[in-house]
């Protein structure tokens, strides 16, 4: 096949970088491919066609969604004709669970063929979701090397590929090189806020790391504080750093997650894929996370492990704190910064725990994701 079509989608921020590194190794196989659908800048960088934009299904959590939930069914519903009209090759789905796989299984039903890349967190909370898995993927790439093995169990055919994160961070962050290019001080401490990439989860805990920070920043008076911020909320951000009087030690750079977690001593971030890549830049860290009561009353009862953030789930221990709800207070946060900066040698601890997932993870990961594309396309 010279010419395969694909449509794929992709809801936020990190499945359109996922999915920019596979288009790449796709690329390289098959020159003349097309693929659309739903996606990011990293994949329309790659020649991808956007039908919609991904921010249209950047939102979180049940009473977020319940807001959009008339456009989101309105464009998969619009998406799912189009397909159907115009019959991929392979239709793709990238994270986005509750769009995707909705879609997956309708599409499959009317015999096109699908794939999904990242396994949904069927081992931390609803189980019940890999019979949907069944139902709606020829095959399922997954990021973590326990996944395929337990979907095996299931009749869900799987591929471990790595995370494609652990092939972009190097092993060995340079500090200084990074601080450099960052401004940032090459003395004292250095703390990175991550606060999240949505909307919501900034008007939710953007004003509690920077009261954080400004704590820390008592005790710690040399140190100072970075924020990466999506550059579309850059100026909120920037808003709620000067109405809340964040502390004065700070800068807020465009995008440059990765700049900024490899600059600092210690991250404060808010759970999701940004732990892991603080993980992988072996930097201790806090996880924090805030979200409607609605939402976490939903979502708490169906938990089935007792860690939320990914470093802990995957070094099955609390290896850094979780401080989550009524925790994720500016008291309790700065506290647990401090408590980093003040253990050097459970600081160097958590990193060798961190240099060991690294390895583990790393894979050649657009590589074998599309082997394996490549095996469904020939089925």
């Amino acid at each position: 096949m010279g010419t395969p079509r694909f449509a794929m989608v992709a809801g936020e921020a990190s499945g359109d970088l996922l999915a920019g590194h596979v288009l790449d190794a796709m690329r390289a196989r098959w020159p003349q491919l097309s693929a659309a659908g739903i996606g990011g800048a990293q994949m329309q960088q790659r020649g991808f066609e956007p039908w919609w934009p991904a921010e249209k299904l950047s939102v979180s959590g049940y009473a977020e969604v319940f807001k959009h939930l008339r456009e989101i069914m309105a464009i998969r519903s619009q998406l799912r004709d189009r397909l159907l009209a115009e019959r991929p090759d392979l239709f793709i789905g990238v994270d986005a669970p509750d769009f995707n796989l909705a879609l997956e299984e309708q599409l499959r039903a009317k015999g096109v063929k699908t794939v999904h890349f990242v396994c949904p967190s069927i081992w931390a909370w609803r189980m019940k979701r890999v019979e949907k898995l069944k139902k709606a993927c020829d095959h399922v790439l997954c990021i973590f090397p326990f996944e395929p093995e337990l979907l095996a169990r299931h009749g869900v055919p799987a591929t471990y590929v790595g995370h494609p994160l652990a092939g972009v961070i190097p092993m060995e962050p340079d500090r200084v090189a990074a601080r450099r290019a960052l401004g940032l001080p090459l003395n004292g401490k250095v703390v990175a806020l991550l606060p999240g990439s949505r909307a919501s989860e900034i008007e939710t805990l953007a004003k509690r790391f920077l009261q954080a920070a400004a704590l820390l920043e008592k005790r710690h008076p040399d140190s100072w504080f970075v924020i990466p911020a999506v550059p579309a909320l850059q100026a909120r951000i920037s808003q709620i750093a000067r109405a809340r009087k964040g502390p004065r030690h700070l800068t807020i750079v465009t995008g440059q997650s990765h700049g900024a977690l490899a600059a600092c001593d210690v991250a404060l971030v808010a759970s999701g894929t940004a732990t892991l890549e603080a993980a992988l830049f072996k930097r201790p860290m806090v996880i924090a996370y805030r979200t409607s009561w609605l939402t976490y009353a939903m979502m708490r009862p169906r938990q089935l492990q007792p860690w939320v953030g990914l470093p802990n789930i995957l070094c099955a221990d609390f290896v850094v704190p979780e401080l989550l709800q009524s925790n994720a207070k500016p008291d309790k946060l700065c506290g647990a910064l401090a408590d980093w900066l003040a253990s050097p040698d459970r600081m160097r601890a958590v990193q060798e725990r961190f240099r060991d997932l690294h390895v583990q993870l790393s894979r050649d990961t657009a590589t074998l994701a599309t082997d394996a594309i490549e095996k469904v396309l020939a089925a």
